[in-house]
């Protein structure tokens, strides 16, 4: 039966209980680990957020009451503890210190046990890098938190949000807070929409971003703004991804690129400095996007392993292989890869790259691998004169014991495939080191992508970024050669957050809206308010926004953001816990104005 915690008051978390309080008396209360009856005494292991701290129950000490309840303890049970700190007796086995465990030197003799609540056996134990099923640790994910691993997640996360907080504040910034029930724009991924009872037939849509209103507050003379803000994207989810999700997210007035990332690897270095130990290089190195895209085949490459890829066009452009001669013919490039010392690799794993290179939009992969007597095996050789290979496997670096992979096609599906198989070679050879932090800047974005879907020119980053000033007089002839003053922050292949130079002038948010195929009516309809705002006065301002999960994620070394938010939700976007999204009372409904088609999932409704 539970008891109540009157009269008691928890003197120390589990770990705070240390060689410096033996001969004292404490209270500590929190979950039964687990209990070992060794017939007339009684090992507990307490649990609380700190760690764990053993608890020693004979009835000589606590009496028979406390004793007998101690008998009866389960893992989960909650309990209130009162004993003497003691150096550890060494009595139940003969390593007297365990060094697993911080208080591994000391242990808690009871003179009193409350029992505050009971439990049911768990679904699942709660252990560090458990083997259960993410499927059933989410359905029960109150008890998936109490695992000490997911613990340190979250209190690092805190960490980084305090930390993140105080640096801002010392520089300069002010914490402004901005809705969350806004207007829907049509730019970006899907909008998640909130009827609105009082406006039938209206709908606010939950922000992607708080960028709109950021640069209202620059507007403002706000100055340096800064939030840690909870945004919504209905997009299709994967392991760095959810469909809401916060960010650190900032604005200056009066800077240019230097002046944000000046500040923002400052942040950087403070935050892996005090909360991990590790010393980040400063300046954190800069690479155009045109280059990490020719060097890398990404726009967020992870720099801890090399095998670049190498542009052989020039190279091949003579010879008779048509895979090579055809993609040049159509103004596309051959490019290759270098994997040091794999060029023994069985036939079949080769075969699986080459399906893995098709999944990224290759119509195959052509490889030479020289094997260690530098004979080459090639699934073109006999298309290439012996002089022909010569060059290439010199252009490629190609030595003894290398596997030599190319893609021929596009530009970009020849970045997509090559950048992606250096990743999964390098998965493969495990190269990836978690504790090898390899940060880059990403700049000079092309400021507008085509989309053959909608047939026009999209904006890479938002309608928001500023041109290079030098590539502006092409924003007519050729708007897809117009660089933006656009800039990402990657980690080790991932893209922590990005941000852009703003456009401040009104003459070029009203050209960027016409290239972006608004018309002046539907750019004023969309963005009025903020057209408005520019006619009184706006400074020129920057900004950036780091994905906080992704940033915790990469801290904390898991490899989903799953593992450092509290709730999250899995790929369908729903919670298995509280098993949302779910239908709603039909009242509701009518009072929304909503009806519900027959057959729309979860509903069922006319």
């Amino acid at each position: 039966m539970s008891e109540s915690m009157q009269g008691l008051k928890r003197s120390h978390r589990c770990t705070e209980v240390s060689a410096a309080q033996i001969g004292a008396n404490v209270t500590v209360m929190g979950w039964v680990q687990k209990s070992r009856n060794k017939g007339g005494i009684i090992f507990v292991d307490l649990r609380d957020r700190s760690g764990i701290l053993q608890i020693i129950f004979e009835e000589s000490d606590c009496g028979a009451e406390s004793f007998a309840k101690a008998e009866k303890l389960r893992s989960e049970f909650v309990i209130a503890v009162t004993g003497r700190v003691e150096a550890r007796s060494g009595s139940e086995n003969k390593d007297v210190v365990n060094k697993n465990l911080a208080t591994g030197a000391i242990e808690v003799r009871a003179k009193s046990l409350r029992i505050l609540s009971e439990s049911e056996t768990p679904p699942f134990p709660i252990e560090e890098k458990s083997k259960t099923k993410e499927e059933l640790r989410l359905k029960y994910r109150y008890l998936d938190l109490r695992r000490p691993d997911i613990q340190r997640n979250l209190m690092l996360r805190s960490q980084i949000a305090i930390l993140t907080r105080q640096f801002l504040a010392e520089e300069g910034f002010l914490e402004i807070e901005t809705p969350t029930l806004i207007k829907s724009t049509p730019e970006g991924a899907r909008d998640y929409l909130v009827p609105s009872r009082v406006h039938p037939g209206s709908f606010y849509a939950l922000p992607q971003s708080p960028q709109i209103f950021k640069q209202l507050l620059m507007c403002s003379g706000y100055d340096r703004y800064f939030q840690l803000a909870r945004c919504y994207r209905d997009e299709d989810l994967r392991a760095d991804r959810q469909p809401e999700f916060t960010q650190i997210d900032m604005e200056l007035s009066f800077v240019d690129v230097d002046d944000v990332l000046d500040v923002n690897e400052r942040l950087l270095a403070r935050l892996f400095r005090e909360l991990l130990g590790v010393e980040i290089p400063q300046p954190i190195p800069r690479m155009t996007w045109q280059e990490a895209m020719d060097r890398f085949g990404s726009d967020k490459p992870d720099l801890r392993f090399g095998m670049e890829l190498r542009d052989v066009s020039d190279v091949v452009r003579d010879c008779e292989f048509a895979v090579f001669k055809g993609a040049l013919e159509n103004k596309g490039t051959v490019r290759g890869i270098n994997a040091k010392g794999q060029g023994t690799m069985a036939r079949k794993k080769i075969d699986a790259l080459v399906e893995f290179a098709k999944g990224y939009g290759a119509k195959g992969l052509a490889y030479v691998a020289i094997q260690p007597d530098n004979t080459r095996k090639s699934s073109f050789a006999k298309f290439m004169t012996e002089e022909q290979m010569d060059r290439l496997v010199t252009a490629m670096e190609g030595e003894a014991g290398d596997l030599l992979l190319f893609a021929a096609d596009q530009n970009k599906v020849v970045w997509d495939v090559l950048g992606n198989l250096r990743l999964e070679l390098a998965r493969q050879q495990e190269l990836l080191k978690k504790d090898d932090y390899r940060f880059l800047w990403v700049t000079e974005f092309p400021l507008l992508e085509y989309s053959k879907e909608q047939e026009r020119f999209v904006a890479m980053h938002h309608p928001f970024t500023m041109p290079m000033e030098e590539d502006w007089h092409l924003i007519d002839k050729d708007p897809g050669a117009v660089r933006a003053k656009a800039y990402d922050i990657v980690l080790n292949g991932t893209e922590l957050g990005g941000g852009s130079v703003r456009i401040h002038q009104n003459d070029i948010q009203s050209k960027m809206f016409e290239v972006l195929g608004f018309t002046p009516k539907q750019a004023q309809e969309q963005f009025g308010f903020l057209l408005t705002a520019f006619q009184y006065g706006v400074p020129p301002h920057a900004g950036l926004a780091y994905g906080f999960d992704r940033l915790a994620m990469l801290m904390s070394g898991c490899d989903n953001i799953r593992e450092v938010i509290a709730f999250p939700k899995v790929k369908d976007a729903s919670c298995l816990m509280c098993e949302a999204p779910a239908a709603v009372d039909e009242k509701q409904l009518e009072e929304l104005g909503i009806k519900v088609s027959e057959g729309s999932q979860g509903q069922g409704r006319e």
